[in-house]
């Protein structure tokens, strides 16, 4: 699996954060995700499928 975020789209909304903290964080400044592991380990693959899911902004991409 690989991930990519769009950062231009996000909202901030912090859905992916809630979803997958251990893939996913938020800028202090602004809230605008930030992508912490771009090739999260299998154990990890369910949560950062739901994160791309209930994302309002569609800033996330799963590959594979």
């Amino acid at each position: 699996m690989k991930v990519t975020v769009d950062q231009d789209k996000c909202c901030g909304a912090g859905s992916c954060v809630l979803a997958a903290p251990d893939v996913f964080d938020q800028r202090d400044e602004d809230g605008i995700v930030v992508l912490l592991d771009e090739t999260p380990g299998t154990a990890l693959h369910e949560a950062v499928r739901e994160a791309a899911e209930v994302c309002p902004a569609g800033a996330i991409e799963v590959h594979g």
